[in-house]
């Protein structure tokens, strides 16, 4: 089925990404996950070719491109790459909406030059020890003290923890109000008090950079806060529908690249002396699969259209999230399966992206929560 969601424009864009990707990205990162990290060279490099900050208006140094559709052409070739050590969509589709829509003047000036160029790396720190999905239940503190907020606490699970240099910090500015106490913050790379913990071991992503952080009473400047005392919970409600969005595109990109590739790799597999792609076990699980990744594509430029119009709602953007993530994780399971045991290997694709996408239906709210979501608006 012909897509009707982008325009020339787009498709023009989407060569610059894959040039990029193949001779800056490809080569190396296989590297990149044994260190653990992406370098940060490759963050400059992809601001100099125009990767970041798409939203970011002219007089801060961005281009004042307002269309996610350029955000879903940089996701969808960075998961067609396998290239999923790349923070590049965290920066441009999570962090965006906080950098631009919530900051002052004086802090756009601040930091979305930076932001832009790849020199500043950002990062949100929501996720706890102790509260997951459950916002509410954040125990970071945030004491007002003159011209400072002191800052105590713990965070885990964040992606660019090692690279960032901006951390926007969930916390808890008046721990006896509920959703109504919690307070964004802007912490910063060198601010005392501010410590990194390890970055984790995790079975998937393995170039991502993703860490445990610590604040032991760190001095934040009121100038830090972003947006307003108390609404940092209304904050995280508005901004999550376009992170799930953004999961939402990089789970039927993965998906599309898999099944192409283990399509390919059916009709060339012998087994009782033909090919694979010629059993019918094999051609019906193909077609269910390619049946279902249609129409979630169809489902997620849909939603796209109704995020650049202003009207994605929470509960499509939770469908959208929970469905495609559990579709990629099936998809990924079904055609490691086809490749038998060589789908076991390392020097497969398939079983890279078995790791991979794992995370998909835990991180930016589990498949739980989101039918919970779906679900409260259904019976309300």
């Amino acid at each position: 089925m012909e897509r009707t969601l982008f325009d020339e424009e787009h498709r023009l864009f989407r060569e610059t990404v894959r040039e990029f990707l193949a001779r800056e990205v490809t080569p190396y990162h296989e590297r990149w996950e044994s260190d653990g990290i992406v370098p940060r060279e490759v963050w400059k490099k992809a601001g100099e070719h125009g990767l970041l900050g798409f939203a970011v208006p002219e007089e801060f140094g961005g281009p004042g491109m307002d269309d996610f559709r350029y955000n879903v052409v940089l996701d969808e070739e960075v998961a067609a790459a396998g290239a999923s050590g790349l923070g590049f969509g965290l920066q441009n589709d999570v962090m965006t909406p906080y950098m631009v829509g919530l900051t002052t003047d004086e802090q756009k000036r601040r930091w979305l030059p930076g932001f832009v160029s790849g020199e500043l790396i950002t990062a949100v720190a929501m996720t706890e020890p102790g509260a997951g999905s459950d916002l509410q239940g954040v125990r970071t503190t945030a004491v007002r003290d003159g011209d400072h907020y002191v800052i105590n606490g713990q965070k885990t699970f964040i992606t660019n923890g090692i690279n960032a240099d901006l951390v926007v910090t969930v916390t808890k500015t008046d721990p006896e109000a509920g959703a109504h106490g919690v307070t964004l913050f802007a912490v910063e790379r060198d601010m005392a008090g501010f410590e990194r913990g390890r970055n984790l071991d995790k079975i998937g992503l393995k170039a991502q950079d993703t860490a445990e952080l610590f604040f032991d009473n760190v001095r934040v400047p009121v100038a830090n806060m972003i947006g307003q005392e108390g609404q940092g919970f209304i904050h995280l409600m508005q901004n999550l529908p376009q992170e799930r969005l953004s999961i939402a595109v990089a789970a039927v990109a993965g998906a599309e690249n898999v099944l192409a590739r283990t399509i390919t790799y059916t009709k060339e597999r012998q087994a009782f002396g033909r090919p694979i792609a010629k059993l019918q076990n094999t051609r019906f699980l193909l077609a269910e699969l390619a049946t279902e990744v249609d129409i979630a594509r169809v489902y997620v430029d849909r939603c796209v259209e109704l995020l650049n119009a202003g009207e994605l709602s929470a509960v499509d953007a939770s469908k959208a999230k929970w469905w495609t993530s559990e579709l990629a994780n099936k998809v990924v399971d079904r055609c490691l399966q086809l490749h038998g045991g060589y789908g076991y290997m390392m020097e497969y694709p398939v079983a890279k992206a078995f790791l991979d996408s794992r995370i998909q239906s835990i991180y930016g709210g589990t498949t739980e929560i989101m039918k919970e979501i779906i679900g409260r608006d259904l019976t309300k």
